[in-house]
């Protein structure tokens, strides 16, 4: 099974709670401003604002919000400006976390990252002390119901995908690729009418750490889901290697 795309199936359901609060929202429009800040408002040619797009459009993000955001990325109207900061550190088992936060107050993020880490019984660690172990990557999550893998391999590997594994027991197709190609193999996928569950670029560790019992990957679920629920956070990324059963119950 692979780890990631396991943890990335317990985030979805997470995040689909969210978007019933509206939450998620908030967290998209964020990064659109961020991306639209550094990369413009044309999301021809900013990649990462295309894929927040089809984010936003996946959660039903009202129209009216979006059109917001880009236009406060844009300098169009004025609004809060956030900067990005990144977290590092480790929960109980040696699970590396990097937590990713914008923030319109660097004292306030940081006092409720701490506060969580500490509730929890984590170490936040110095700069690069986990980040080192991680990779970007684009991650792409395909049902396997939607294609055969050797048509999903066939259009993502030529497109410039880096690896293709499927997990069975969440029925799905992980693909993923480098930064770089991860456009190209979103666009290959949409031009083949092969639907995405998600497409995101994510950091990835390099080592997963297998979280075996029932108790500790529920508290560990619990400590990232407290972490991903302070409003300045947007992403939580794990090394945990968690078999959703475990979660079962």
């Amino acid at each position: 099974m692979s780890g990631h795309s396991a943890w990335a199936n317990i985030k979805h359901k997470k995040q689909a709670n969210d978007a019933k609060r509206g939450k998620i929202f908030s967290k998209i429009a964020k990064e659109m401003m961020i991306s639209v800040r550094a990369n413009g408002k044309d999301p021809v040619t900013n990649l990462t604002l295309r894929t927040l797009l089809q984010k936003a459009r996946a959660a039903n993000m009202p129209s009216d919000n979006i059109e917001r955001a880009i236009k406060r990325g844009a300098g169009e109207v004025e609004g809060e400006t956030f900067e990005e900061v990144m977290y590092e550190g480790y929960a109980p088992g040696g699970v590396g976390l990097i937590v990713q936060v914008l923030t319109s107050n660097r004292n306030r993020a940081a006092a409720e990252v701490r506060h969580t880490f500490t509730r929890f019984g984590g170490n936040l660690g110095q700069q690069n002390s986990v980040m080192r172990s991680f990779q970007r990557k684009g991650v792409i999550l395909v049902e396997d119901g939607v294609v055969t893998e050797e048509k999903l391999m066939e259009v993502a590997l030529e497109a410039g995908a880096s690896d293709l594994t499927h997990d069975e027991a969440a029925k799905q197709f992980e693909v993923t690729t480098d930064p770089a190609a991860f456009g190209p193999v979103v666009d290959a996928l949409a031009k083949a009418n092969i639907a995405t569950v998600s497409a995101e670029i994510s950091l990835v560790a390099d080592l997963l750490v297998p979280v075996t019992e029932a108790s500790p990957a529920k508290k560990l679920v619990e400590f990232i889901e407290a972490l991903e629920d302070i409003d300045d956070v947007q992403n939580v990324y794990s090394s945990a290697d968690i078999d959703p059963k475990l979660l079962e119950g």
